[in-house]
């Protein structure tokens, strides 16, 4: 089977990205579904982890992940609130980074809407009675009820104010930058890979 050929323009490549993340959200398979989120640490150390794509609207420019309230990347949001968020699909041989402003929601629509949309088996991750990365003596048993797992749950949206993609290609490497004022215009060029 041949590829399809790279796109030709930076907004082809943008249009390219925006469905790699769509289907993110929708395939559980793909790479991009688990993309990994960075933030700055409350000791101002970078701070890495795997993150489940749930929800990604593109004219909003936003993505939706959940999280524990109680996780250190709660407090890092709430302390920095720019964040990257980077994935690679190795199929399509593209990388994304995606630099944007993150809001925690905790008790409010958002939240709850998020929340009501879960799976029984995803609400069940917030039911832990420690807090994650709490030091425990021995591995804790999987909850088996939801109990008051609501009051741990918690929504990252993030707006996308940049983006960085790269596609890796035999016949050269191409790479495109796209930057979103304040307005929301958008400035889209080629960048040396």
């Amino acid at each position: 089977m041949t590829a399809p050929a790279p796109p030709a323009t930076p907004e082809g490549a943008l249009a390219q990205a925006f469905a790699l993340l769509a289907r993110g959200v929708a395939d559980r398979r793909s790479p991009f579904h688990t993309p990994t989120l960075a933030t700055r640490g409350t000791d101002g150390t970078p701070n890495l982890r795997t993150v489940v794509l749930r929800a990604f609207d593109p004219a909003a420019r936003r993505l939706r992940i959940h999280t524990d309230r109680r996780s250190a990347k709660a407090a890092e949001v709430l302390t920095e609130p720019r964040v990257m968020l980077h994935g690679y699909d190795a199929g399509a041989r593209v990388q994304l980074r995606l630099g944007a402003k993150a809001t925690l929601h905790l008790d409010d629509a958002v939240a709850d809407e998020a929340w009501t949309a879960s799976r029984a088996m995803s609400r069940l991750t917030y039911a832990t009675e420690h807090p994650p990365g709490a030091e425990v003596a021995a591995p804790p048993a999987s909850p088996a009820e939801v109990g008051t797992a609501r009051d741990n749950f918690a929504v990252l949206v993030l707006r996308m104010d940049s983006l960085d993609w790269l596609l890796l290609a035999h016949a050269g490497h191409r790479r495109a930058r796209f930057a979103w004022d304040a307005a929301g215009r958008l400035a889209a060029s080629w960048v040396a890979p």
